[in-house]
């Protein structure tokens, strides 16, 4: 990712990770947090919101991204098996400059599994550093 708002490029697309779908975190979150839910229906939806989560938090930790202002039309395709790879993008869709320090960054986020098939997306907006 580029050092500043003013190198970011509408349309750039970033790696933000890849991240499996471990079986024992899987029946540890189903435990603690999905009551019914059974593993052969794959992650619950809130399990791949973390997974996304967790990505996107490891990947912008040097990034000028200064604050997370919303996270919005999330989509949950569908619920990845046991041992899935997910792999984590970003999309710039817009951006916007907000005085002389600050701008907004508007993106889409995707979560791919193996066979490239969207699991989970959601738009984001945040402010980056000038």
């Amino acid at each position: 990712m580029p050092a500043a708002f003013d190198d970011i490029e509408i349309g750039q697309v970033v790696n933000i990770g890849a991240a499996a779908v471990d079986p024992v975190a899987l029946q540890t979150f189903v435990d603690a947090f999905t009551p019914g839910w059974t593993l052969d229906r794959g992650a619950p939806d809130s399990m791949v919101y973390a997974i996304w989560s967790r990505l996107d938090a490891m990947a912008h930790t040097d990034w000028p991204q200064t604050k997370r202002l919303g996270v919005d039309a999330l989509r949950w395709i569908r619920n990845p098996p046991p041992g899935e790879l997910l792999r984590g993008r970003m999309t710039v869709m817009a951006k916007d400059p907000v005085g002389e320090g600050k701008g907004i960054v508007i993106c889409q986020h995707d979560l791919l599994d193996e066979a490239g098939r969207l699991v989970f997306s959601c738009l984001t907006r945040s402010v980056f550093a000038r």
